[in-house]
């Protein structure tokens, strides 16, 4: 009886293991191409009003729909390469979101530095008021910050809003610094005060170039959170001369069906290009990460 039913049990236990492994790459084969369409269907969610904005640009008759150039016109980008329409609001903003941008990542830098390295019993509430500030809506706060505009003659002033624009990002800009600063070894810190350097020639020449990327990264993610800003400067300024390109962008909507489709995509490209060109400046200095290893080497 053994020697009957111990070849079929040979033969039956090899049979599971098989089994269990094409019901896993089954699986797995199954959930990768889930995983494929779910990516393709939001990437056409993406590259849809892309391509719409693209088309109705070099459209004579432009539309709410998607539909190819009939006829093929640039006068569009004609229409709108003036000063009252894309030059001066472009440099408006580039003034307000450049120089809050640079105060921005400035202060952060300050602000970064202490809080990276330095203990102290309100160290942790200061963080955690930091990290409950970037979560804050600006929306909540522009009532009573245009009271105060108004109470100490700051409205309709470049200067004003620049500094509330750098100070709405702030939180952001300090914490992500910090979380860079954290990765330089402390150890290049004390080698350098052992050679009689202070805190800020510590902090401007060991600490910030081997944490450039980190720098990088904080004022592109500043400057494009600014750049598409519509509802401070909307708030705030109050002459159409000193509105930027987020809040002059209105004028091409209408809300009787007069919508100009082709000058607004036009001027969409065209607000675009400080965004790219920042990012295309800057992106290449990210490739190489932080160059820590050569920092400790020797």
């Amino acid at each position: 009886m053994a020697a009957t039913t111990t070849p079929a049990t040979a033969r039956s236990v090899p049979a599971t293991p098989y089994t269990r492994g094409g019901t896993r790459s089954g699986r797995a084969r199954t959930s990768r191409i889930g995983v494929n369409v779910a990516l393709l269907l939001l990437s056409v969610v993406y590259v849809v009003p892309l391509l719409w904005m693209l088309l109705a640009s070099v459209n004579a008759h432009a539309s709410f729909r998607l539909s190819l150039p009939d006829p093929f016109t640039l006068d569009n980008f004609g229409k709108i390469l003036n000063v009252d329409t894309t030059y001066r609001p472009m440099l408006n903003g580039l003034i307000l979101c450049g120089g809050a941008t640079f105060l921005t990542v400035v202060l952060s830098i300050l602000a970064a530095y202490p809080l990276s390295r330095y203990r102290s019993k309100l160290r942790k509430p200061f963080l955690y008021t930091i990290l409950f500030s970037t979560g804050l809506p600006i929306t909540a706060v522009m009532i009573p910050v245009y009271s105060m505009f108004v109470q100490v003659n700051l409205i309709d002033s470049m200067a004003g809003t620049t500094l509330f624009l750098a100070a709405s990002s702030l939180p952001f800009g300090i914490w992500l610094m910090k979380n860079f600063m954290d990765g330089v070894p402390i150890v290049l810190e004390e080698a350098a005060r052992i050679d009689g350097a202070g805190s800020m020639q510590v902090l401007w020449r060991v600490v910030l170039p081997l944490m450039w990327p980190g720098v990088i990264v904080v004022t592109i993610f500043t400057f494009i959170g600014m750049w598409g800003n519509f509802f401070v400067p909307f708030i705030l300024l109050l002459d159409p001369e000193k509105l930027p390109a987020s809040v002059s962008v209105f004028n091409f909507l209408s809300a009787h069906d007069q919508t100009q489709y082709g000058q607004l995509s036009a001027f969409s490209i065209i607000y675009s290009i400080p965004v790219v060109l920042l990012y295309l400046l800057l992106a290449r200095k990210l490739g190489g990460g932080f160059a820590l290893g050569g920092a400790l080497k020797g």
